[in-house]
């Protein structure tokens, strides 16, 4: 991402948001500015519908709305410096667990309620997540909206029979919640993912839109402990308090694994370190190995990138760097692992691939780097567009060039370093190992 923005979320729950550094909402593209704008008149003119079709709020929907409210203050206060960290780290999309209070609030309280709890949640948040106010805002306005529909869209279904439920109505009310979540989570998809790809500067990825596998996991499971939120709030509402626990606990667990996530990931391009990428290919390779398949090595090292930090400054240096792993991410296949081996230089492994596939993969990256513009500034904070630049990439293939991780790192090093000599922006495929000799 370029050096004033990432895609960092601000939210609470499972609300996938942006988090910009330092720019102020006149400073956005007008394109932004509009959606933003149009979006939240949206939001608002559905709340007015929602609102004059709701009774007004009884005692028990009070008590209810009291009890949420109490286990999600317990729930930020005794995790806000947990979330303060990490926000710190995250670079794409944030996923925390006070959705386990708002989606419950979704199932059971009226609108206006709903909407009450996000607003008290999220002014809790506001200290935690310390963005600009347009952010914040437009986060909150989408996680009412989302929690409100998914409220509307329950109730047409029905509403919730949870009195004297037998196998079958157990199955029904089941499907109900099934629903309603992923209402919930569509509403803030589209809202989100909509920001975030205006917020860009370059082409957003799936990753830095939607968040990663583990993130989506989490994300699930934050909604389905809200539908047991839901579930206990009705039938035995001090219980809630368990949730609380379950919430903080949870909230560890995941800082947990976003720490063994940062040390296998490069802070700068947000691909594979050394050490998470030789995890991976080493796995790839024993199973290469196992079933006698092929396996593919690229080293690609972009050309005279030294020039460009001389001439245009390392923040430039560094948004090429981010620009190519996004790249190479891009152009490659679901299964292929893309890391960076240090400086300049980039890893791709390629599983089931032989001489000929690493090769045509290989000449796809050499030609779309070719292509690529960059959105930067210079040393003196101008915008420039960094383009014409190239790459020299090396393949070797298992078991052809080594039957090692090291044998075929060295054997595609080995190549680059041919391509460099051979007048840069080629691929070059290692020389084949000789056969040893027969034993006398």
């Amino acid at each position: 991402m370029p050096p004033e923005t990432d895609t960092t979320s601000d939210s609470p729950g499972t609300l996938r948001s942006f988090r910009p550094r330092n720019w102020a909402l006149w400073r956005r593209p007008k394109r932004f500015i509009a959606f933003l704008v149009c979006a939240e008149l949206l939001a608002f003119a559905w709340f007015a519908v929602a609102f004059s079709t709701t009774p007004v709020p009884g005692v028990p929907d009070w008590l209810r709305f009291a009890i949420l409210t109490a286990g999600a203050t317990v729930h930020i206060q005794l995790t806000r410096r947990q979330e303060e960290r990490r926000r710190n780290r995250v670079r794409t999309v944030l996923i925390d667990l006070t959705a386990v209070w708002v989606f419950p609030a979704a199932i059971i309280l009226p609108a206006p309620l709903t909407v009450l709890l996000v607003l008290l949640i999220r002014i809790q948040h506001w200290f935690v997540a310390r963005r600009p106010a347009h952010n914040f805002v437009f986060s909150s306005i989408t996680h009412m909206l989302a929690a409100t529909v998914a409220h509307s869209v329950f109730l047409a279904l029905g509403g919730r029979h949870w009195e004297a439920l037998s196998a079958v109505s157990s199955l029904t009310e089941f499907g109900k919640l099934v629903v309603a979540g992923l209402v919930f989570e569509t509403v803030q998809i589209l809202y989100v993912s909509s920001i975030l790809s205006l917020a860009s500067q370059t082409k957003p990825t799936v990753r830095s839109v939607l968040g990663s596998r583990a993130d989506n996991l989490l994300e699930a499971i934050t909604i389905g402990l809200g539908a047991v939120t839901a579930i206990l709030l009705v039938v035995l509402p001090p219980t809630v308090a368990i949730m609380a626990v379950v919430t903080v606990v949870f909230n560890r667990l995941a800082e947990l694994e976003q720490l063994q996530d940062d040390v296998r990931t490069d802070p700068k391009t947000q691909v594979f370190n050394m050490r998470g990428w030789t995890e991976s290919a080493e796995r790839a390779l024993a199973r290469a190995t196992k079933s006698d398949d092929r396996l593919g090595v690229l080293m690609i090292d972009l050309d005279h990138f030294k020039w460009i930090n001389d001439t245009f400054g390392h923040p430039a240096g560094d948004d090429v760097l981010r620009n190519l792993a996004q790249l190479l991410n891009e152009v490659t296949r679901p299964s292929d692992v893309v890391g960076r081996f240090g400086g300049e230089e980039f890893l791709v492994l390629l599983p089931d691939a032989d001489q000929a596939a690493a090769t045509g993969a290989a000449e796809r990256i050499r030609a779309a780097v070719a292509q690529l513009r960059i959105a930067t500034t210079n040393k003196r904070g101008d915008k420039i567009t960094v383009f014409d630049r190239t790459a020299s990439i090396g393949v070797a293939v298992y078991p052809d060039h080594g039957d090692t991780l090291q044998t075929l790192m060295q054997a595609a090093d080995a190549a680059v370093y041919e391509a460099k000599e051979g007048g840069r922006n080629q691929v070059r495929l290692a020389e084949v190992r000789p056969s040893p000799l027969p034993l006398a």
